[in-house]
């Protein structure tokens, strides 16, 4: 299986307030750590990914966020221009004026016209091997399959000429699963993991994509082990006892404890949910073409949802063991 970081465009997706921008800061910069020269790029333009890295506001130009690592926000019009500079030759200076006009008219009566112009820029620099790796903080699950999947539509609509040849070489790095790959992030609850299980059975019917990788955030650990759990139970029986021999602080820590447990074990029975879900993905290749099985990968919780740096480098910590 091609490992994660050997890939050279990684979309980096899931349900709003998962984590997916953090996780998506946090696997840049694991990969920066370990040598390779990468843009991250926000598609958005939300500024959630300059919080991440707690610097000034992110435009088109690329900013050095840390030692070989930098990063974006996406813009259509500083992209359209760029398209016109490099493939048109034409030398665009300021503003688009009439021209961006017609082109909002364009790009609103004809699909995937904004988004390929996204794409198009990350595949571009993946083609000019700009980076080792590009990272993408790609739209919520809900509208990434239309976001990654507007070069094949675009394809889909005109057969020949220079817009099919243009469509052609991105679908070329879209759809090579040695290139890039779609990391569908969740956390251990319900909706966010139903969600997931529909993208990842999207994904490749709907774009030609390939998933890489699963990454469950926010998984509280285990608070007793199987050898732990009776005693624990016996314990909470015994709530008058603590009392008498602890002090009346005590069932409330106990309680707390039994709290957070149950959470913990309704949550493992989501992600028991996920893998069995994948497990079936995988055997009937609906969604990757591959033999390999989908790694999935977990994030204890840090903190709950906070933001910043700090929560960055810590996620980064966990991702670079969990991935190896």
């Amino acid at each position: 299986m091609t490992h994660l970081l050997d890939l050279d465009l990684v979309f980096v997706t899931g349900k709003g307030g998962v984590g997916k921008t953090t996780t998506a800061a946090a696997l840049a910069s694991v990969a920066a750590e370990r040598g390779q020269r990468v843009l991250v790029c926000e598609m958005d333009a939300k500024g959630a990914l300059a919080t991440a890295f707690e610097v000034g506001e992110l435009v088109f130009e690329p900013t050095e966020v840390a030692p070989g690592l930098h990063a974006m926000s996406m813009s259509t019009e500083d992209s359209l221009r760029e398209y016109l500079r490099l493939f048109v030759k034409i030398p665009l200076i300021g503003r688009l004026g009439l021209l961006a006009s017609t082109f909002d008219f364009v790009a609103d009566a004809a699909p995937g016209v904004k988004e390929i112009l996204a794409v198009g820029k990350l595949c571009w620099e993946v083609k000019e091997r700009n980076y080792d790796l590009v990272v993408v903080d790609a739209e919520a699950s809900g509208h990434v399959v239309s976001q990654i999947g507007a070069p094949r539509v675009i394809a889909d609509l005109v057969q020949v000429g220079l817009v099919r040849d243009q469509t052609q070489w991105m679908l070329d790095i879209l759809e090579d699963p040695k290139r890039t790959g779609v990391v569908v992030v969740t956390t251990a609850e319900e909706m966010p993991v139903t969600e997931s299980i529909e993208l990842l059975e999207r994904l490749r019917a709907e774009t030609g994509s390939h998933p890489a990788a699963v990454i469950a955030n926010r998984v509280l650990p285990a608070m007793f082990d199987r050898a732990e759990q009776p005693v624990a139970r016996r314990v909470r029986s015994a709530m008058n006892v603590l009392v008498d021999e602890v002090g009346p602080g005590a069932p409330a820590v106990v309680e707390a404890a039994s709290i957070i447990e149950s959470r913990r074990a309704i949550g493992a029975e989501h992600l028991d949910r996920l893998r069995s879900a994948v497990g079936d993905l995988d055997r009937s290749g609906s969604t990757r073409g591959r033999s390999e099985e989908l790694p999935i990968f977990t994030v204890s919780e840090l903190f709950s949802r906070a933001h910043g740096h700090r929560v960055v480098t810590l996620v980064a910590e966990a991702l670079d063991e969990e991935i190896g």
